[in-house]
């Protein structure tokens, strides 16, 4: 076994900093009003089509063709 174990010595001139900050992604106060504004821009047409789907559902289930009792 090697009892010699290796140590850097660092002073304090030497010292650099390592770590970059991390730089967030800045948006725009307008830049973020008009991404939540396509949001719920989208969740609008979303529920439209969707409500739209279920009432076309509704009146096909209530006006089917349905055999009349007076008919031959």
């Amino acid at each position: 076994m090697s009892t010699k174990s290796k140590i850097k010595v660092i002073k304090k001139g030497e010292v650099r900093n390592t770590e970059v900050p991390v730089l967030a992604e800045k948006k725009s106060k307008q830049e973020s009003a008009r991404q939540m504004v396509s949001n719920v821009t989208n969740w609008v047409s979303d529920f439209q089509v969707r409500k739209r789907e279920e009432t076309k559902i509704a009146f096909e289930q209530l006006f089917a063709a349905r055999p009349q009792t007076g008919e031959i």
